[in-house]
């Protein structure tokens, strides 16, 4: 059946919803229900109800996800993010207007694994600290990052505050700034661990950025895999292409390489 805008009893049910926006009770990312659970809490038919939701939807107001965990969603901002980003996730978000929020999801201090080693210039032996943090901006999970660090130059990393900008703590107590940073970008399928995390469907697309941070004297000090929701997030990159920055990795992929 086509959609349409309705008569007054679907301007009224729009007009509820957004009184409800207006006044915080729903929020970016909220979740309204499934077409029978909202027509029951506004007293409406589902027909009516999908006439006051058609022009919330065309705004970019609501969002409608199917599947098991799907609904009818309040649609959270996009966030924007530069390629090879050197600002840490709390002022980026800031900058751009959002709020941000962070949840320590687990610590460890343990070997680096042989990937870790070779991005962080290591021996096999030495030990890392390892971070994993749900990030939120506006209240709805993002990314779920992990940031690995030497602990030979972060020796009590772990005792410290972990909510904030890792970046800005780093700097502030190990003098530890980032100069430049080599990411790789690839899009993966959630897992139903990270899908749990980020409040999605299993198997939808993530953005997966492996980074590596290396201070003014070109010594890298963080090795960093973040997960970023591919629904939230935008990335934009400033380039000038030169023919040797652009190649064919081992296994079939081409890789262009940006500097930002």
């Amino acid at each position: 059946m086509e959609e349409t805008p309705g008569g007054a009893v679907a301007e009224d049910v729009r007009r509820r919803i957004l009184s409800m926006l207006s006044s915080g009770a729903l929020r970016p990312g909220n979740r309204l229900g499934t077409e029978r659970e909202m027509a029951d809490k506004f007293g409406v038919s589902r027909a009516t109800l999908r006439s006051a939701l058609l022009p919330l939807s065309e705004a970019g107001v609501l969002e409608r996800r199917t599947g098991r965990r799907g609904g009818t969603f309040v649609r959270a901002d996009v966030v924007q993010r530069n390629a090879a980003e050197l600002t840490g996730l709390p002022a980026l978000l800031q900058s751009g207007g959002h709020t941000s929020s962070t949840k320590v999801l687990a610590t460890d201090r343990r070997p680096a694994t042989a990937a870790e080693s070779a991005a962080l210039e290591i021996p096999d032996t030495a030990e890392v600290f390892v971070i994993r943090r749900l990030r939120y901006a506006d209240g709805v999970p993002l990314s779920v990052d992990m940031s690995c660090f030497i602990t030979d130059q972060v020796s009590d990393l772990l005792e410290q505050p972990l909510g904030g900008s890792l970046y800005e703590l780093l700097r502030v107590r190990y003098g530890l700034v980032p100069a430049t940073s080599n990411e790789t970008i690839e899009v993966v399928s959630a897992s139903p661990r990270e899908a749990q995390w980020l409040d999605i469907a299993h198997r939808r697309p993530l953005l997966a950025i492996t980074r590596v941070a290396r201070d003014a004297a070109g010594r890298p000090f963080e090795y960093a895999y973040d997960l970023f929701r591919a629904d939230r997030v935008r990335l934009t990159a400033t380039m000038t292409v030169h023919p040797e920055r652009e190649r064919r990795a081992g296994d079939g992929m081409v890789e262009r390489i940006v500097s930002a």
